[in-house]
């Protein structure tokens, strides 16, 4: 299997898709995306160290709920009931993701590009937590008794060689390489602290740093490639914002390629979902059915989300809903063509969005699909 996409992971917190279905965008791009190369359903991926996650548990009386449980049953709360994902779900401490992250730190730490040092950090006089600097409260307790503190640390050296970002970090064709992104993600530090303090995450005990855990952007890698290597495949896609990228993308440099599985991001942008209430009139129109309704909000817009990758305007979404219905109206009712199916195939496979606006690509996708109502991704 060459490529493999796989969402972003999802920051677990207090919401629902039902709620918040722009959270879903990325999950749904990579199912469509794996229905159009025919490949299975893949788990859906969700990030749980989080800082906000560790406050909320303590809230919720943490030492009578077991951390991994309180994570697991918030995330299926996220899910309408009965639509539980087909290919399961993973998370950032799960033991495969936990074991993957080591051997990777294990590598990095022989071929230099990591190291363990003594580093005097900003932490929490009261709790411990490592903060930032300029005085400000600390995120965890809420004092501002700060102090400097001397400790092992994982250290990362950035590539002086390379860049943070180049186009082979990129699925994209040439025409839509993000070079503003590029830039962006490259004014970081030269050297990253890889450990951080957080009541739940991948344990880098077993290195000699004693109540650390893995910076969650490494370990948002580590997750998606643990999903590739689950699946065979030999290139791990992930569905993200440009945002979330530039977010990771450094952290992430020496994170990219384990035992022959590369990964690439896959940009796409935010889609209006608050203001689908104005294509009531259009829905009237066409006598729009609930299957139609959910093939355009939960198939076409993520797809056209990966073509428009700064974001789609509430203005945009008659004109989109008309296209998807012409191509609708034109779909053939036994069989796709073969060779616009393979065509499509490519294109998804070398980062090119074109055919998403070529309404008899569009048509004779949704035939080979079959559900493009995003159901069977479970979101």
């Amino acid at each position: 299997m060459r490529h493999l996409f796989l969402n972003g992971p999802v920051q677990n917190g207090p919401f629902t898709f039902a709620t918040r279905p722009g959270k879903a965008v990325g999950i749904r791009l990579a199912a469509a995306l794996n229905a159009i190369l025919g490949l299975p359903p893949t788990p859906h991926l969700w990030n749980t160290v989080t800082l906000a996650g560790d406050l909320r548990h303590r809230e919720a009386d943490g030492p009578a709920i077991p951390r991994q449980r309180f994570e697991a049953d918030l995330i299926a709360d996220k899910y309408p009931p009965g639509q539980s994902p087909a290919g399961g779900i993973m998370t950032d401490t799960d033991a495969e993701v936990a074991g993957l992250a080591l051997e990777m730190i294990e590598n990095n730490l022989r071929a230099g590009t990591l190291t363990i040092s003594r580093e005097t950090v900003p932490t929490c006089r009261a709790c411990g937590h490592m903060t930032g600097t300029g005085g400000h409260p600390c995120n965890a307790c809420g004092s501002t008794d700060t102090r400097e503190h001397t400790g092992l640390h994982l250290v990362a050296e950035l590539a002086k060689d390379r860049p943070v970002l180049d186009r082979s970090d990129i699925h994209a064709s040439h025409r839509q390489q993000p070079k503003h992104l590029q830039h962006t993600a490259a004014n970081v530090a030269q050297r990253l602290i890889l450990s951080r303090t957080r009541d739940h995450g991948i344990d880098l005990s077993p290195l000699g740093l004693n109540r650390l855990v893995l910076d969650p952007r490494v370990g948002i890698h580590a997750t998606v490639l643990a999903a590739a290597r689950r699946h065979q495949a030999d290139m791990a896609v992930m569905t993200i914002t440009e945002n979330a990228a530039n977010h990771i993308a450094a952290h992430g440099q020496h994170f990219r390629e384990h035992c022959g599985i590369r990964l690439q991001y896959a940009l796409h942008g935010y889609l209006p979902y608050d203001h689908t209430a104005s294509l009531r009139p259009l829905h009237e129109a066409y006598r729009t059915t609930e299957e139609i309704k959910d093939g355009f909000e939960k198939w076409f817009l993520p797809l056209f989300s990966l073509r428009a990758k700064t974001g789609t305007r509430p203005d945009q979404l008659h004109a989109l809903f008309k296209h998807y219905m012409r191509a609708h109206l034109a779909k053939p009712v036994v069989t796709a063509d073969e060779a616009v199916v393979e065509a499509v195939q490519r294109s998804v496979s070398a980062g090119d969005t074109e055919w998403i606006t070529n309404r008899q690509a569009l048509a004779h996708m949704m035939t080979a699909c079959g559900d493009t109502s995003g159901h069977r991704c479970g979101a």
